[in-house]
């Protein structure tokens, strides 16, 4: 698939096809694709748990207060381990840097996932040490990005976009 249609097919979906499974060669692939993303000083902060099983599933839809994502087959959690930016970049690399790089990561995983058929939605709004708890990570490792990915049972028309005299300044 083109990029650009990558790009323009990517959608946030939150129903899936109970009877099509995610192949591990397909998470492998997206797991490559993320950790292929830009990051300060080639630190790479990030860290990856694969729930593939129904009972970690449920475990962390409780957890993020979002039951349809037990629907997925399979949800990447991307976290961040802050100290190797903060020790290297100070309070920014710790604050900024660091979860820049766990976003590019992140977007990194959704491209790939249209790019082979698939489908995910990111979710971002949720308690922190409740789903620290549910994949049992500890401190000072955060889960930033919950990813259910699977193949879409829904169509997603293309959401409205602000247009580009909105948010663009040229100087």
């Amino acid at each position: 698939m083109e990029f650009s249609d990558v790009i323009a097919k990517r959608r946030s979906v939150r129903h899936f096809n109970p009877n099509l499974e995610v192949s591990e060669a397909d998470i492998r692939a997206l797991l490559e694709a993320a950790v292929a993303a830009p990051t300060a000083g080639n630190i790479q902060p990030w860290r990856f748990t694969v729930v593939r099983s129904l009972e970690a599933r449920e475990r962390l839809a409780t957890a993020l207060h979002q039951r349809w994502a037990t629907g997925a087959p399979v949800v990447i959690v991307v976290s961040v381990d802050p100290r190797p930016c903060a020790a290297r970049y100070g309070d920014r690399g710790e604050m900024l840097y660091s979860i820049q790089d766990t976003a590019a990561a992140t977007e990194n995983i959704l491209l790939a996932a249209v790019d082979r058929g698939l489908a995910s939605c990111w979710i971002g709004a949720f308690d922190e040490n409740a789903v620290r708890d549910a994949i049992g990570v500890a401190r000072p490792v955060t889960p930033v990005a919950v990813l259910p990915i699977g193949y879409s049972a829904e169509s997603a028309g293309r959401p409205a976009r602000r247009p580009l005299d909105e948010v663009v300044r040229w100087i």
